[in-house]
Formats: structure tokens, C-alpha cells, sequence
């Protein structure tokens, strides 16, 4: 059954059916999902998440986009609650040159959160648009080898994918794969070993072909995998098996805790 490492049931797109919707996933082969945070309102969001669904699991963290609003309160609140059941990672957290030019404050807010991760002992969920050298080298400084996670919807070259598996990551493939203009994933997807690979949908956004531009949803991983079992030329069994194994071994779950 497929593994759904990060999504974001708790976003407003999903307000009209969310429950119904969730209750669906096992009958229709999704077997988990981790529910990834974005601000504090979508950290205590996902607490509700994952106590209404046994296979709904969390990751509590402040994306780059929204660290400016960050209080120190803020930052204790995460330490306390990171260790609730069922969290699982903190995120999603760390660079976003896209939209913003705080810089500074998106580093010290990464470091901050990675290290209420080492604290915990949990892997991270690393953000990273238009910022690869910083956030690796972020990231190094930092020592995130020694705590582990993923990157998710990576975005970058081959050479850079490899300097991130060098530290242990894995990387979260999506719906991006199945687009015609993704040239440069699809040259990862094909370099990178099937042990560092776990699928994700990042719903409701990116929405994989043919379903492009509508609220992604879970339901939508078979494309996904179907694309990179033509790419890796691997049967999609196969890579829903590993990438789910993948995902389990990341967060740390095992079929006894539900």
C-alpha cells in the first residue's frame, strides 16, 4: 500500500470533505500519511488530524515563508509539543529565497527548529526553493547528518541530489515528475538509488498530469509512481513496496503503533 509522506489535509482547500475523504484512504490502498505542518496554526491543526486518524501521522514546523512571525514562545510551544503520539518529524522547515529576502532570519529560524529535532531525536522535513548552497550548507554546519530526514519536492540537480543522500536524506518525489518540463527530476529520479526515494502528493497542491491545476489528494499517488516505474523501469509494485519501506524506516513506524 502507498506511503503519502507529506501532505496537508489540514489546508482550507480540503474544509468541504476532509473527513470523508480521509475515512476512504485504506479502502483505496493509501496506507499512511504524514500531515506536515506550515505555521502554528497548521501545527495545532495537525494535533487534530492525527488524534481523529489512527493512520494519520504528524510533522510540527514553521515553513521559511512564515518564520518572520516566530516568537519565542513560539519555539517553546514547538519543543513541548513535538513529543506528542504520533508526531513523527518536525517540519516543514527551512529555505525559501522565492519570495522572500530574509535570509538571515530563514537561517537562524532552520537552525532553531533542526535543533528541537536533534533534541527530540526525530528527522526533518527540509523546504528548500531557489536556495540549494545555502540550504546545504546550512544544513552542514548544522550537522543534519547526524539527525536525518528528507527533502521534500526536490527540485534540484543530480549533482546536488547526491551531496544531500551523501548526508542520508531522502528525497520526496511528487506529482512534478509527471510534467512535461521536469527534464532535470527526471534525470534524478533516474541517477538516484531506490533506497533514498520516498512519494509524496504535498496536497492540495501540485496535482500530478493528468489532473494538473486541480486539488491533489492521495488518490493521485498511482500516477506518480507510474511515471517513475517507467523511468527506473522497476514494476510500480515495487516502488510503492520500497518507497513505503523507505517511509517507514524515515519516520520510524511500525505496524504495532496504530
Amino acid at each position: 500500500m502507498i506511503f503519502d509522506t507529506h501532505a496537508h489535509y489540514d489546508d482550507e482547500a480540503f474544509d468541504s470533505d476532509r473527513e470523508q475523504l480521509l475515512e476512504r484512504m485504506r479502502n483505496r490502498g493509501v496506507e499512511y500519511i504524514v500531515n506536515v505542518a506550515a505555521s502554528m496554526a497548521s501545527c495545532k491543526s495537525t494535533i487534530g488530524l492525527i488524534r481523529r486518524f489512527p493512520y494519520v501521522y504528524g510533522a510540527l514546523g514553521v515553513h521559511p515563508d512564515q518564520v518572520s512571525e516566530l516568537t519565542e514562545e513560539d519555539y517553546h510551544w514547538l519543543g513541548r509539543n513535538i513529543y506528542k503520539p504520533k508526531i513523527v518529524a518536525v517540519g516543514e522547515i527551512g529555505l525559501d529565497y522565492h519570495w522572500n529576502d530574509n535570509k538571515e532570519q530563514q537561517k537562524k529560524a532552520f537552525e532553531r527548529q533542526m535543533d528541537i529535532a536533534r533534541e527530540a531525536e526525530l528527522p526533518i522535513v527540509v523546504h528548500s526553493r531557489d536556495a540549494a548552497q545555502d540550504t546545504l550548507e546550512v544544513m552542514k554546519a548544522n550537522k543534519a547528518e547526524e539527525i536525518g530526514g528528507v527533502i521534500h519536492c526536490f527540485s534540484y540537480t543530480k549533482e546536488m541530489a547526491k551531496q544531500f543522500m551523501d548526508m542520508g536524506f531522502y528525497l520526496g518525489i511528487g506529482g512534478v515528475i509527471t510534467f512535461s518540463n521536469a527534464k532535470k527530476l527526471r534525470e534524478v529520479v533516474e541517477y538516484m538509488p531506490m533506497d533514498k526515494m520516498v512519494i509524496e502528493t504535498d496536497c492540495p497542491y501540485l496535482a500530478p498530469v493528468p489532473n494538473r491545476g486541480k486539488r491533489n489528494d492521495s488518490f493521485n499517488l498511482p500516477y506518480v509512481v507510474s511515471r517513475i516505474s517507467e523511468i527506473k523501469q522497476i514494476s510500480s509494485d515495487e516502488i510503492i513496496r520500497i518507497t513505503s519501506e523507505n517511509a517507514k524506516k524515515l519516520y520510524g513506524i511500525v505496524e504495532n503503533r496504530i
